[in-house]
């Protein structure tokens, strides 16, 4: 049996710490002439296939009207190499500035969708809206990825995990139990 250690209780508007349930990504997008790129913290899986995934854009954001009319984004995926990177981001609104320009990002054309790539990034999945339903009450968009592009190497990037008040845990060693996974398990 494994030895507990004591609790305290802990404020519930701090409990992402625990929680977060994946890496930050940036996500872009395109409407009409307008391009942004937002650092995005909170998204989950949905399921499988399709592949969807949901993701909570405040209303104030600018990317939140983009999206909204493009129907469509791209979700990409940085390493820890583009850390102050994905914090300039997310420090300022792209209402007025070009984010690709300023932080140096190559936007690379994507196959399915008008929004761009970041080439600078490990993957990148291009994602139309599936369901708009939670939107007005939520911000919730639920989109499915139509194509995703992954580099080769490393074949378990060192990703960046929110935890709040400008503090980032980094992916760490991988535990395997393949051996042991029934498929439909998780």
């Amino acid at each position: 049996m494994t030895n507990r250690a004591s609790k305290r209780n802990f404020p519930v508007s701090q409990i992402r710490r625990y929680l977060e349930p994946g890496p930050i990504v940036l996500v872009t997008s395109r409407w009409r002439d307008k391009t942004n790129i937002m650092t995005m913290g909170w998204h989950t899986v949905m399921e499988f296939t399709p592949s969807l995934i949901g993701c909570i854009i405040a209303s104030g954001n600018h990317s939140f009207g983009l999206i909204r009319q493009a129907r469509e984004c791209v979700i990409n995926l940085p390493t820890t190499a583009l850390t102050d990177t994905v914090v300039g981001i997310g420090n300022i609104s792209g209402a007025d500035i070009d984010k690709f320009a300023k932080f140096g990002l190559t936007a690379e054309e994507a196959k399915d969708v008008k929004a761009p790539l970041i080439r600078e990034c490990h993957a990148n999945f291009e994602c139309k809206l599936h369901d708009d339903a939670l939107v007005d009450k939520y911000n919730f968009f639920i989109f499915e990825v139509v194509k995703a592009h992954v580099a080769a190497l490393p074949k378990n990037p060192r990703t960046l995990h929110y935890t709040g008040d400008g503090v980032f845990m980094v992916s760490g060693k991988i535990i395997s139990r393949r051996s042991r996974f029934r498929p439909g398990m998780l």
